[in-house]
């Protein structure tokens, strides 16, 4: 193994966490997720070249997976025999407070599922605490323009949960 790659799988391992959330935020399905996941450390591998360490490689990452995820939701939903199926919750009678979290989050990631591309980019980073100044930077929009669609996604995802 070559230093570039030692530094590579470094990086990697240090904000791994922001490809599961991705992964997680763009497919329902654990096989797909798991190709995305595959999909986004290759795509981050075959760009590498390109990190100028001009901004964080935290940030550098997201951007490229994010992409990466894009275009693959977008390969994903053209599939013919990729068919959505109904999501349904059955709540029984004694359920324990981490189940419940846990039916929660599952409700959640599920209502996120439906947002647009811009929308799950927006959520995502607002989750990771990214300052609004940031986002803006990263979407190319500006921080009031982040302002109004994180409240409006705030409102459009409370909709999706309670339906």
């Amino acid at each position: 193994m070559d230093n570039e790659e030692a530094r590579f799988l470094h990086l990697i391992g240090e904000n791994k966490g922001i490809l599961y959330k991705i992964s997680k935020i763009y497919e329902d399905n654990p096989e797909d997720r798991d190709d995305l996941l595959q999909e986004m450390i290759v795509q981050l591998w075959l760009a590498f070249d390109s990190f100028r360490a001009e901004s964080k490689f935290s940030s550098w990452m997201y951007r490229v997976a994010l992409n990466t995820a894009i275009v693959f939701f977008k390969k994903q939903k053209r599939r013919p025999d990729n068919q959505a199926l109904p999501y349904q919750f059955e709540r029984a009678e004694e359920q324990s407070a981490a189940g419940e979290k846990e039916e929660q989050l599952a409700a959640f990631y599920k209502a996120v599922q439906q947002l647009n591309k811009v929308e799950k980019a927006l959520i995502y980073l607002y989750m990771e605490d990214v300052s609004y100044m940031e986002i803006a930077s990263n979407l190319g929009i500006s921080e009031g323009n982040v302002r109004v669609r994180l409240n409006r996604i705030k409102n459009k995802l409370k909709e999706l949960i309670k339906n």
